[in-house]
């Protein structure tokens, strides 16, 4: 059975940082994209950044510059380093996995932004 396991939300004051980990175990083969989404309250869940097998990297607007996104093809795992955090990041994260044509969603990590 497929696992995402996430770690590394929090709470955190604007200006700082963190690092968010997603292991993925269970069998998963050809992992086509790694990515990372999140969700605040009352909204939508949005795509933050995603990486493919082959290193092409897409951003929302909002992480270019601020945050990056990168994988550990060995290990399965994707990381997201987020600098310059903000009150308005402030979310639910993500991570999901595509892989053989299935898509994989995490169990989320809370992400808090406040001073």
């Amino acid at each position: 059975q497929v696992q995402l396991v996430e770690s590394g939300g929090g709470l955190v004051q604007p200006g700082g940082s963190l690092r968010l980990s997603c292991a993925a175990s269970g069998g998963i083969f050809r992992i086509a994209v790694m990515g990372w989404y999140r969700q605040a309250p009352g909204k939508q869940r949005d795509r933050v950044a995603i990486i493919t097998a082959s290193g092409t990297i897409i951003y929302t607007n909002s992480a270019k510059g601020r945050f990056a996104i990168s994988r550990d093809n060995a290990k399965n795992t994707v990381y997201l380093q987020m600098n310059s955090l903000e009150p308005e990041d402030t979310a639910v994260y993500y991570c999901n996995v595509i892989a053989a044509g299935t898509s994989y969603w995490g169990q989320g990590t809370q992400v808090t932004v406040s001073s």
